[in-house]
């Protein structure tokens, strides 16, 4: 589809019409080229072998997310015979085909990159991944003993026949199908799930290796796959019968929610009734081998009411997401070095009179995650909780985890007395039910929770402490990019702010009144807020940079995010460029502006970084004839986030904090040449590498190395 699309570009003259479809790529297709990426980082050879292994563990991950949301909002579409075509010009039905041949190649390329390269290598360092008939006759000892006593007594074969209905599939689940005979030689078939509970690869007894140079003795690991673990002991769960045959398959179902929250008198219950029927959710997707018999095809495919099309033939094994469990092997030499993450200076000052808030009331703070700690925001909270002058706690709860400081904090917080309202976010997709259960213990501790506006997810990401201090009060913030996750503020690149400013503070009270009351306020005094006045916002902002770039005077934008993919906001970038601003756009994954056309983005340029950190933060720089400024937030420059989200992104205004932003980040991003990739114009990406005698530049280790000595 790419190579057809690039060659439409070159060919043809170059649009004229800044709505063409030609001017833009497919939001689905560019989200898979991001997975391609994912899977070059598997690839590369350059990082340790676990690494990769997890790479490749998170395309597999992926890509079952993609199928289980945007692929079967896509069938949806089919199916209920909406024929609206993309910004890029494709109906419905034709991405599906085209995905259809993407995630086909995209998964074959893993499972080779798995079995040609991977597992070799994981042997020859002395993790073995066997199958069972590789197995030695101890190892198999040992394996089916565990089969005896551990996984025969939760599995649950299941008869099909005229008195046993096929049986129901589980999303992502893992099954055996199973042909046998009986002793009249009556043919049967019946269906085994592959525990979910019990690990995939089954590690077997390790052994100790020889003695290494530094005197140090490695273990060997080993590991079989379940599914043959089980298939290879078919005889003990269905005694007196005859196996014949065995094939594994995998369904993925349509998990993606649909919340009647017109209709819902109670949108909590609404949202626990909705986790549980995911699970039953139509197949959108059968994985099996391509050992498997088409009659066995005929049936599954008849059983589980779905399209032929949607059956995908691979390789043994089905699933990559089951490798995150040799990631988890402790082999320190083949992981990333671990680091500890830093403290910014001003914040260490607080540390000598024990008070948070008097740091913050010096100055702005940034605090820049995983390279900096995330310490400082739970101790924010704790600080707030214990505070006796502290009157109240307003916070917006998008992702928290299951063990949450921050959910501590809060119900400390209420135990003190304070005042303490948090609107949680039930709908954060895959995050449901973690949100369900904090907002009823919140909720039995006396805290004031709301689940947002009708027809409206919240995602911003906000904390508000209100203080008494002398006669009046002082409002404390803390604005991120980034969910108030601690364990994934240890792996994704996401930046937040402590803050005291007024106006912010004024803008903080008017948000909370929105989320939680019924204001229809849409003027804020330095907020953008979407669905208020962020598209309206972000527009002006950009069409003021052309402004002062045909006036002479400096002007530049530098946008960093995870998805560009607003055709209102792509347009308007392309109108920049066609005035002759440069534009540096830093976008992770879904990018459908194309660069590089001649006479429409000429002065524009894309690049894309995959590496050790999820890239999570949006920056939004804008030169402005000189005077800077530079807003944070959770808004991507998407439909959803701008439109049917509540998002908000601050300005940062301090001096020292933008030159950090600009020339440490921002900067450091444009000039990478290790884990950057540059797009061309038919949406490919491709490596940006050392010119001669240039050094290499990789932004995430320079950032780690940076932040511990960082004066931010």
């Amino acid at each position: 589809m790419a190579e057809v699309v690039e060659a439409q570009v070159v060919q043809s003259p170059a649009p004229t019409d800044l709505g063409d479809s030609r001017l833009y790529i497919n939001r689905e297709l560019s989200l898979l080229e991001f997975q391609r990426r994912v899977l070059e980082e598997a690839q590369d050879k350059k990082n340790p072998l676990l690494e990769r292994v997890k790479f490749l563990a998170i395309v597999g991950s992926n890509l079952d997310e993609f199928f289980m949301v945007r692929v079967s909002g896509l069938r949806k579409q089919v199916e209920s015979g909406v024929v609206d075509v993309a910004p890029d010009g494709l109906t419905p039905a034709e991405q599906l085909a085209e995905i259809r041949k993407v995630t086909t190649r995209l998964l074959s390329t893993g499972l080779q990159c798995l079995t040609e390269d991977l597992l070799p290598e994981l042997d020859s360092s002395g993790i073995h991944v066997k199958d069972y008939s590789a197995l030695t006759k101890a190892q198999k000892t040992i394996v089916d003993h565990y089969f005896q006593d551990v996984v025969f007594p939760v599995l649950t074969p299941l008869a099909v026949d005229p008195g046993h209905p096929f049986p129901h599939i589980s999303n992502l689940s893992l099954n055996l199908a199973v042909l046998l005979t009986d002793k009249k030689g009556a043919e049967h078939f019946a269906r085994i799930k592959v525990p979910g509970t019990l690990p995939r690869l089954l590690p077997i007894k390790r052994s100790s290796g020889s003695v290494r140079k530094d005197g140090t003795v490695p273990f060997h690991h080993y590991f079989v796959w379940l599914e043959q673990v089980i298939a290879a002991n078919l005889d003990k769960l269905f005694p007196g019968m005859t196996i014949r045959e065995t094939y594994p398959f995998r369904v993925t179902r349509d998990a993606d929610m649909l919340i009647q929250e017109l209709e819902a008198s109670d949108l909590l219950e609404t949202t626990e009734q909705s986790v549980r029927r995911r699970r039953f959710g139509s197949v959108v997707n059968l994985s099996i081998t391509s050992a498997m018999p088409a009659r066995i095809r005929n049936l599954l495919v008849e059983n589980l009411e779905m399209d032929s099309n949607d059956i995908f033939v691979f390789d043994n094994p089905l699933g990559l997401s089951a490798l995150f469990g040799l990631h988890a092997i402790d082999r320190r030499d083949l992981k990333e070095t671990p680091f500890k993450p830093a403290v910014p200076v001003r914040l260490r000052e607080y540390a000598q009179d024990s008070n948070i808030f008097s740091a913050i009331r010096r100055g702005d703070i940034l605090i820049h995650h995983p390279y900096d700690s995330f310490t400082p925001v739970i101790d924010f909270m704790t600080a707030a909780a214990r505070d006796p002058d502290v009157l109240a706690i307003k916070q917006t709860l998008y992702r928290v985890g299951r063990d949450s400081p921050v959910v501590e904090a809060l119900l400390e917080a209420r135990e003190n007395g304070k005042q303490v309202a948090v609107l949680v976010e039930l709908k954060a997709r895959f995050d449901e039910e973690s949100n369900i259960n904090w907002a009823r213990t919140l909720e039995r501790e006396g805290v004031h929770v709301v689940y947002g506006l009708l027809g409206l997810k919240t995602h911003s990401k906000i904390a508000l402490v209100i203080r008494k201090e002398g006669e009046s009060i002082r409002r404390y913030m803390h604005l991120a990019t980034g969910n108030y996750n601690s364990v994934t503020a240890h792996l994704y690149e996401d930046i937040g702010m402590f803050t005291c400013d007024d106006d912010i503070g004024a803008d903080a009270t008017d948000l909370f009144n929105y989320l939680t009351g019924y204001s229809s306020k849409v003027n804020y005094r330095k907020l953008l807020v979407a669905p208020v006045n962020l598209r309206q916002g972000m527009d002006a902002l950009i069409r003021r940079e052309i402004e002062h770039h045909k006036k002479g005077r400096p002007a530049r934008l530098v946008f960093k995010m995870n998805s560009l993919v607003d055709a209102l906001i792509i347009r308007s970038l392309y109108e920049a460029s066609q005035a002759g601003l440069k534009v540096d756009l830093i976008v992770r994954g879904m990018c459908c502006l194309r660069p590089g056309i001649p006479g429409i983005s000429e002065n524009i340029r894309v690049i894309s970084v995959v590496g050790r950190f999820l890239e999570h933060s949006r920056v939004f720089y804008f030169e402005n004839g000189g005077q800077e400024q530079i807003y944070l937030g959770s808004a991507d420059l998407m439909p959803r986030n701008i439109n049917r989200r509540v998002e908000v992104l601050f300005p940062v205004t301090e001096p020292r904090l933008i030159r950090y932003l600009r020339d440490d980040v921002l900067d450091t991003y444009l000039k990478d040449n290790v884990k950057a990739r540059l797009m061309k114009k038919d949406g490919t990406f491709g490596r940006v590498r050392p010119k001669s005698n240039e050094p290499e530049i990789n932004v995430q280790e320079w950032l780690l190395q940076f932040n511990q000595t960082s004066q931010k």
